[in-house]
């Protein structure tokens, strides 16, 4: 398990959700879009960290 890499997950999920936000409140749709995908890259980011997690706990 990477802390570092689910740090920088975490952060995209958060940077996500605020920009999702923004476009919500000014009603722009293309960040509305931009922020869902930061939360969808940061979810399979952290679906990558659960799979080495299990792949290293497996091998020990």
């Amino acid at each position: 398990m990477s802390l570092e890499e689910r740090a920088k997950a975490t952060a995209k999920n958060i940077e996500g959700k605020i920009q999702e936000g923004v476009g919500e409140v000014t009603g722009d749709p293309q960040d509305k879009a931009a922020g869902k995908a930061k939360q969808s890259e940061a979810k399979v980011r952290h679906g990558v960290e659960d799979v080495k997690d299990e792949v290293k706990k497996n091998i020990d």
